[in-house]
């Protein structure tokens, strides 16, 4: 059974339709967003991660929530919101 961090790692590869990335590539401890040595993600991909985690874990995201925006900056800091805050795993993709 994978960990919810890969899970989250496999959940952001295919939202964000993300080629050439495996989970293994993506370090749970690195940024997710700038331009640091992480993902880079912007903007545009925080809202589409945002409806993929509402879509499979129940999660009532509000973006001007300061835990909501700490809680993106890596998968382990999301990991554990998630962890913390979903509702039910969904059964459909």
């Amino acid at each position: 059974m994978p960990t919810l961090e890969h899970e989250l790692k496999m959940l952001i590869i295919e939202a964000l339709d993300l080629e050439d990335i495996t989970p293994d590539d993506i370090d749970s401890n690195a940024a997710l967003f700038g331009d640091s040595d992480g993902l880079g993600l912007d903007s545009i991909d925080a809202l589409e991660l945002g409806v993929a985690l509402r879509k499979k874990y129940g999660l009532q995201l509000e973006a001007g929530d300061t835990e909501v925006r700490e809680s993106f900056r890596s998968i382990a800091t999301l990991a554990a919101f998630v962890e913390a805050n979903r509702k039910t795993e969904s059964s459909h993709d």
